[in-house]
């Protein structure tokens, strides 16, 4: 079964360096760090199946995938 989690994604400069954070209201304690949005992404839910399967054992649920939502495309071109 598919669930909706949120996920914040900041832009951060160090120097010269770009790096994007992704944190989630849904999931408490997700931080993903990665050079790309996309990186972070896939980090971010790499990270978020790990806290799921403890949550899930703990009862801890998300709300289902709604039968419509918005997603942002991410284009690099």
């Amino acid at each position: 079964m598919e669930h909706l989690i949120k996920l914040d994604i900041e832009k951060h400069s160090d120097n010269g360096e770009t790096y994007y954070v992704a944190t989630s209201p849904d999931i408490q304690g997700l931080v993903a760090e990665g050079a790309t949005v996309s990186e972070s992404i896939a980090i971010a839910k790499d990270i978020a199946e790990i806290i799921l399967a403890d949550q899930f054992e703990k009862k801890q649920l998300l709300p289902e995938v709604p039968e419509k939502m918005r997603y942002s495309l991410i284009l690099d071109y």
